[in-house]
């Protein structure tokens, strides 16, 4: 990450990424596919760690409800690690490629949260409109928490996004 900041996602090669982790090339590939993983590695985890939460909420719980506690889940794990995130999005941002995998994660979360709500028993278009709406106020609170300053935390922040979405959909 640092030499991303310090260089550019495009200007840092894995030569230099394995150099500064004290690795040779080749024990870098053991453990990423490509310079663009190093900023994606964590992503399956996550949405195994936000699954999780979906699926152990209650039963009787709405699907917003769920998706509600999966969030609170991502909020969770990102929550300790704000400055790296803060850092990783910059990065991200800079570059029309990792903006595009971002996309792609988001949409595979979005995917992962829909089937875990149609394992939940709700219809597919429910399933489908609850997950993207969860997608998009992990995405609106996640932008607000890298980017706002203060010390503001991101479950609060997904909490207050959440009731934005209430507020809005109520007042169409």
């Amino acid at each position: 990450m640092e030499l991303y900041v310090e260089r550019g996602f495009e200007q840092t090669t894995v030569a230099e990424i394995a150099q500064r982790a004290g690795l040779t090339a080749r024990t870098f590939f053991r453990y990423f596919a490509d310079k663009r993983e190093v900023l994606f590695a964590g992503s399956d985890s996550l949405q195994e760690h936000v699954i999780g939460a979906l699926d152990a909420a209650s039963d009787s719980a709405s699907p917003m409800k769920a998706v509600s506690a999966a969030l609170d889940a991502a909020a969770a794990v990102l929550g300790e690690r704000r400055e790296y995130a803060r850092q990783r999005q910059s990065v991200i941002a800079a570059n029309a490629e990792l903006r595009e995998r971002e996309l792609i994660k988001m949409a595979s979360l979005s995917d992962a949260l829909a089937g875990g709500l149609r394992r939940r028993g709700v219809s597919d278009a429910n399933a489908n409109l609850a997950a993207e709406a969860g997608v998009a106020v992990f995405r609106v609170a996640f932008g607000r928490w890298v980017s706002e300053p203060g010390d503001r935390d991101l479950s609060e922040i997904m909490r207050e996004s959440l009731n934005q979405l209430k507020a809005l959909t109520a007042a169409g």
